[in-house]
């Protein structure tokens, strides 16, 4: 076990996988940052929780790398937990940094690049759109 820097013991991350689906260890804290790391030439997830009404993804996006343009049919809470992210919502470009945050609102077209290296967590709620 770690300590941080408030005195908390840290485990090392246990992923749990529960139908097929990779999920942390859940009442075990963490750092955030640590949960994934770089992949020369490529972008990589790790589910943190999966499911049925949403998920939280943190991925790492290495330098080059993008994510071709689609639509979500829920909202996207992103999430910078390291370096810069470059994201067009709806032909509209953001550069994000890290401890910012930006909802990306259901259906808008949206797209990735990383100019740097960045990590990301995103956030989907698949419940509450019947209001």
């Amino acid at each position: 076990m770690e300590n941080n820097n408030d005195g908390i013991e840290l485990e090392k991350l246990k992923p749990r996988n529960t139908n097929n689906i990779t999920e942390l260890e859940k009442s075990k804290a963490h750092i955030v940052v640590e949960i994934i790391e770089y992949m020369p030439n490529s972008v990589v997830s790790k589910t943190i929780i999966k499911k049925i009404t949403g998920n939280i993804t943190v991925s790492s996006f290495d330098a080059g790398e993008e994510l071709e343009e689609k639509t979500s049919a829920f909202d996207i809470y992103i999430q910078i937990i390291d370096g810069t992210a470059q994201l067009a919502i709806n032909n509209k470009n953001y550069m994000l940094k890290l401890g910012e945050g930006i909802i990306i609102p259901a259906h808008a077209k949206h797209h990735f690049n990383a100019y740097v290296q960045f990590k990301m967590i995103s956030t989907v709620i698949k419940s509450g759109y019947e209001d």
